[in-house]
């Protein structure tokens, strides 16, 4: 199953929600992942851009489009991204078919 990263900032108003009442958010984002089939692999807070990061399995692009747009309608979050994981295996296959792949620049 592909992997995904995904960065989330959350609103001023949930920060303030969880300084209440704090709660463990990566059992949601387990609960929402695996209502598709997928598979939570890790959910972590940090400093910086993004408040946190979840590491996710989904069956496929659409599993996880469906988990990602339910999140990001929730109206907690300020920013959530999504970026798919390519293994080795699937970039050497992509390095292989671009040799096939006639680009040609704007302009020439």
């Amino acid at each position: 199953m592909p992997l995904y990263l995904s960065r989330f900032s959350y609103t001023p108003e949930t920060w303030a929600r969880l300084l209440v009442r704090p709660e463990d958010r990566a059992k949601a984002a387990q609960a929402y992942i695996e209502s598709v089939g997928g598979k939570l692999h890790g959910f972590w807070y940090a400093f910086g851009t993004h408040d946190g990061y979840n590491l996710w399995e989904a069956p496929d692009n659409v599993s996880m489009a469906a988990v990602a747009l339910a999140i990001s309608g929730g109206g907690a979050l300020a920013s959530f991204e999504t970026t798919v994981l390519l293994t080795v295996d699937e970039t050497m296959d992509a390095l292989r078919k671009a040799e096939g792949v006639r680009y040609r620049a704007p302009g020439t």
